[in-house]
């Protein structure tokens, strides 16, 4: 049964059962990391070599309001503290320190401890990414196409449910299905089993607990990074665009159901503004096609911003060993990151994924689906900004002609920022409005 945790005080945690999970390296992300995993209600161990890091994780978790959090400066009391099999998480610089810390800890590990990398027929999902802060960035990308990912996945479940009249345990199963093929993932499994969980404060016949969550989305702040960085990069990504904007509006509760209700007295109805008639079966297929060619756009999206980051600061980052170590232990580990792997292995230089010819080919068979589910969806007057977005941009870079003329004629007209020509090298300015006026 699912119940509120709060965080014990910090003379219990000390009573409580050893803490399952032990986190070395207390540097900002690790002592982040820490104390997040201690505000959910999970007692942690951390340890650090540095005794002043200890301290001050201790400091913020008092301050945080007496979470869980058991500090050790001795790695032996650290590894002993921890129930067995212990697992313990390293959140340390790349390198030396890794091995130091290893060292440090060895000892005094069992056969059965862990210190974790999630492996995968390809081997453990750990590399070494790049220099500076090649990795923090990769991590933020990665949460950056989670946040796509989530909203794509949501607004497919929303059209099952509203365009279909799906019920829970029909989606429950459809996502179960979808899990045995292309769009196997954590995040489709895990959407499965949320589906089937009836609300544990009322009985197992008041229905879902998922139709008692509020409809309002937290964040961390990784996916605001993720666009910044594609703004700053000149790299487009709309469809994590649009899910942050999601989690933005989301947050406007009030303001959304008093929204309806002034459209509502306007004559703008609450529910479908069309009904659909479709079959099932016909829907569900559809869908399953749109969630993929969509989230293929999202993954396209953060691999050109990883590459993107990667020239500009001379990481030289492996795009196809980045997919690999994904494919494991994360939370956007999917079946499709082994064949976005072989993309990357048979051209390190790939455009983007829509034109790898494994992918094109997929994308022209589901984009008539593709299309159909976003036209319905808007005639209904259901929100798809995810797949809208993926949808938009897919059609966009396979687009030849632009109408971007026009907007450079705009520019050179009102600030004479000049233009190039199809036919002809070199920049140009014309003083449209006096040709204009001339020629009338």
């Amino acid at each position: 049964m699912t119940s509120p945790a709060p965080a014990p005080p910090a003379a219990a945690a000390a009573q409580s059962p050893p803490p399952r999970i032990g986190l070395a390296g207390l540097a900002t992300m690790g002592q982040n990391l820490a104390l997040n995993i201690a505000e959910k209600g999970f007692p942690i161990s951390v340890y650090n070599r540095t005794a002043a890091k200890v301290d001050s994780t201790l400091s913020r978790a008092a301050a945080e309001g007496a979470l869980p959090v058991l500090g050790h400066r001795d790695p032996r009391d650290f590894v002993l503290s921890l129930a067995r099999p212990r697992t313990v998480v390293l959140l340390v610089q790349a390198g030396p320190a890794v091995d130091a810390t290893i060292d440090a800890l060895s000892p005094y590990l069992d056969a059965g401890d862990a210190i974790a990398a999630a492996q995968t027929e390809d081997g453990p999902c750990v590399t070494f990414v790049g220099p500076g802060g090649a990795g923090n960035f990769v991590k933020m990308v990665h949460n950056g196409i989670e946040y796509g990912d989530m909203q794509l996945i949501a607004e497919a479940y929303d059209v099952l449910h509203r365009v279909g009249g799906l019920s829970n345990s029909e989606i429950a199963d459809v996502f179960a299905e979808w899990n045995k093929g292309e769009l196997e993932s954590f995040l489709v499994e895990i959407t499965a089993d949320i589906f089937t969980v009836a609300d544990p404060l009322e009985g197992s016949t008041s229905g879902a607990l998922v139709d008692k969550i509020l409809d309002k989305t937290g964040m961390k702040g990784t996916g605001k990074w993720t666009v910044q960085q594609a703004a700053e990069l000149a790299v487009a990504a709309p469809t994590i665009a649009a899910s942050l904007d999601g989690r933005y509006l989301s947050g406007l509760k009030d303001e959304r159901v008093a929204a309806a209700s002034v459209l509502e007295e306007e004559g703008m109805p609450v529910g479908l503004l069309e009904k659909i008639n479709v079959d099932k079966k016909v829907l569900v297929d559809r869908v399953r096609q749109a969630l993929y060619s969509s989230k293929v756009c999202s993954y396209a999206q953060g691999m050109n911003l990883l590459r993107a980051k990667s020239v500009e600061q001379g990481w030289n980052l492996n795009l196809a060993e980045l997919s690999r170590i994904w494919k494991g232990g994360c939370i956007i580990r999917a079946r499709f990151l082994d064949r976005i792997k072989k993309a990357y292995d048979r051209n390190p230089e790939l455009a983007n994924l829509i034109v790898d010819r494994e992918f094109a080919r997929e994308m022209v068979q589901r984009q008539g689906a593709w299309r159909w589910v976003v036209a319905r969806a808007v005639e209904a007057g259901i929100s798809t900004p995810g797949m809208s977005a993926s949808l938009s941009y897919f059609d966009t870079y396979r687009c030849n002609r632009l109408p971007a003329n026009l907007i450079q004629a705009q520019r050179d007209l009102f600030g004479a920022h000049t233009y190039e020509r199809i036919d002809r090298p070199g920049s140009f300015h014309t003083e449209w409005t006096k040709l204009a006026r001339e020629g009338k």
